[in-house]
């Protein structure tokens, strides 16, 4: 008896330690829309290969200038993930962290990239037929930090049939003023191959900015059509985003659509993001559940 209960006690302490999530970085999508090969990282939780099950599937999308092993190398969100798992915070889901390249994850202004249909005509359909994930609307969700902010916001906007909750973190929002009166350099830097190339004032708001704009979208929905998707908003007190995000929780207000809105201390970072992150998983988490 004595021997059996040691063996027991071997056998957890080895799962304890030894039982780690799945992560495989720079795999590859061939798409047709794209005409190019485009990576994606993926986390897969620790009884990924040893279940029956299919797991829910989080799509978080990294910020302007990184690419889909950001959330990993710098996120952290591997690590985060699995302490978030192992104590019941989040329940274990699969993670898929795509390329968005610079393109805000719309379809650009000069049709060049057709990022949006790619996600949603082949990232999806292939994630799904590649790993054990769930495909119910309900057990599928969109997050990620700054571009990526943006990119979970219009696309949950757009595509609510897709997403039950989506979580953007210090999202690059902006309102048609901030975009008419924003400095040539940034407009161009940030802007130009999605939305139009060397555009001033007014002639900015072309119909790829006014298609693309999550509030003008926001405005032209009714309430129950933006309470399809739940949507958790955080940014940080210091953060050069702060308005815009501060706009989007006071028009998702007015429109009294039920959301979280959080403004914590911190700037636009990675510090502020790994320490955000799994209140937005356990936000999307929670939506996967039965009420």
């Amino acid at each position: 008896m004595k021997n059996l209960f040691l063996a027991l006690i071997s056998v957890l302490i080895f799962q304890l330690c030894f039982s780690q999530s799945i992560v495989k970085e720079k795999q590859v999508i061939k798409s047709a829309i794209l005409n190019k090969d485009v990576h994606y990282s993926i986390y897969l939780p620790s009884d990924y290969n040893t279940s029956q099950r299919a797991y829910p599937v989080t799509y978080l999308l990294h910020g302007y200038g990184d690419a889909d092993d950001g959330w990993i190398q710098y996120g952290e969100i591997n690590r985060l993930a699995d302490d978030a798992i192992a104590t019941g915070k989040i329940p274990p889901m699969i993670i898929v962290t795509p390329d968005g390249f610079t393109g805000f994850y719309i379809n650009s202004a000069d049709g060049k990239m057709n990022y949006e249909d790619f996600f949603v005509k082949e990232l999806i359909p292939y994630i799904e037929k590649t790993y054990k994930v769930k495909t119910e609307r309900k057990f599928r969700a969109i997050a990620g930090l700054s571009m990526g902010g943006y990119g979970s916001m219009i696309l949950a906007l757009k595509h609510p049939d897709l997403f039950v909750a989506a979580a953007p973190l210090s999202a690059a929002v902006w309102t048609d003023n901030d975009v008419i009166n924003m400095q040539d350099g940034m407009y161009n830097g940030l802007f130009s191959s999605a939305m139009g190339t060397n555009l001033k004032g007014k002639d900015r708001l072309t119909s790829a900015w006014l298609n693309n704009s999550v509030f003008g979208i926001i405005e032209k929905k009714t309430k129950e059509e933006l309470s399809a998707v739940r949507y958790w908003i955080d940014c940080g007190d210091d953060d050069f985003l702060t308005i815009g995000n501060s706009e989007l929780h006071i028009a998702l207000t007015k429109k009294n659509v039920a959301h979280e809105f959080r403004m914590r201390d911190g700037s636009h970072n990675w510090t502020y993001w790994r320490t955000g992150v799994i209140d937005a998983l356990s936000f999307i988490g929670d939506s996967f559940h039965q009420k």
